[in-house]
């Protein structure tokens, strides 16, 4: 971290930031071309847009359908993206994801997984049959300080940690956003062009919902998680409460609960909102009662299985944001 210097927003000077990323892209390149990873998320996107600017056509860009996104979020990725002159194309490699995932309920060897078959299984053959040296992906500063911390390893930090990216996988990474926390993000964003609904995305973690699984990451649990997901995103938008992001979790105990006078031994969902600057502290949002009991009602009703809901009340730190 001693020579990865941070660009606050106080000091980031837009354009000039963006010409220089741009340059610096053009000039790792040459006249070759470069991968791209997307997944619609704030700062993947912002990356996106920086490397269609500097490469044009020699930036190929991939979405990769691991399995554990948002619903619909390929396909609605692909679309906006066309309308801003970006093809995407979608690689499906949900099989590899859960293979990778099956047997594991320790976070750190799923975030490991997840990386392993981001970059060496989908992306290392991608680039192989390419013949590209380089891969660009959306790194952010806050990213690097948690995995150094030894908080919470992100998925996407690599060079930092002491791998070699293009001895162990073939190519070089680069990361144009890598000195900014979200917040400079989001107005490089905005300045490249992005519609709000993206530069104002609230932050979705690299390794998707598996996550904000507690215990193994199978597709019927995710699919699950989904569908708490998209309740929990309609319940509490952050357009309506201010939040820097929302979120559901699955637990992996089944507790007891009970319907039409039975016994009904179900599951359990956690519900997490956050206020933030800068994340790296945060405070729950104070979300009327009324409207957490709606919620569980809809989270109860709607997802098959569950019987418990709970709103986490915890500050970080103690707690981080995302639960895996």
């Amino acid at each position: 971290m001693t020579q990865l210097a941070e660009v606050k927003v106080e000091a980031l000077k837009t354009q000039e930031f963006i010409a220089e990323r741009v340059k610096e892209i053009q000039d790792a390149v040459g006249d070759g071309i470069a991968i791209n990873a997307l997944s619609g998320g704030v700062d993947s996107s912002v990356v996106t847009m920086i490397g269609h600017a500097a490469l044009g056509e020699k930036l190929k860009t991939y979405f990769i359908d691991n399995g554990i996104m948002r619903e619909g979020e390929p396909a609605r990725i692909v679309s906006l993206f066309k309308k801003l002159g970006v093809k995407v194309e979608i690689l499906d490699a949900q099989k590899e994801f859960f293979t990778a995932f099956k047997g594991l309920r320790d976070p750190e060897k799923k975030r490991h997984a997840v990386t392993d078959v981001f970059y060496k299984k989908v992306f290392g053959k991608l680039v192989k049959d390419s013949k590209a040296h380089f891969l660009l992906q959306g790194t952010i500063y806050t990213d690097v300080e948690e995995t150094v911390a030894g908080i919470k390893r992100q998925h996407n930090i690599l060079a930092q940690l002491g791998i070699d990216t293009k001895k162990q996988y073939g190519y070089t990474v680069l990361e144009p956003l890598i000195n900014l926390r979200k917040p400079a993000v989001r107005i490089v964003g905005e300045a490249l062009g992005l519609p709000e609904e993206i530069f104002n995305r609230p932050p979705f973690p690299g390794p998707a919902l598996a996550a904000r699984i507690i215990g193994e990451v199978t597709p019927e649990r995710v699919a699950i998680v989904r569908k708490a997901t998209t309740i929990v995103e309609e319940e509490i938008p952050v357009s309506d409460t201010g939040a820097f992001q929302c979120m559901a979790i699955l637990h992996d105990d089944r507790v007891t609960g009970m319907r039409d006078g039975k016994r009904d031994y179900g599951l359990q969902i956690e519900v997490r909102s956050w206020n933030t600057a800068d994340a790296v502290t945060a405070s729950p949002t104070n979300i009327p009662f009324s409207k957490l009991e709606h919620m569980a009602e809809r989270l109860t009703n709607e997802v098959p299985g569950v019987v418990n809901v709970v709103y986490n009340i915890t500050k970080k730190p103690p707690s981080t944001m995302e639960v895996v």
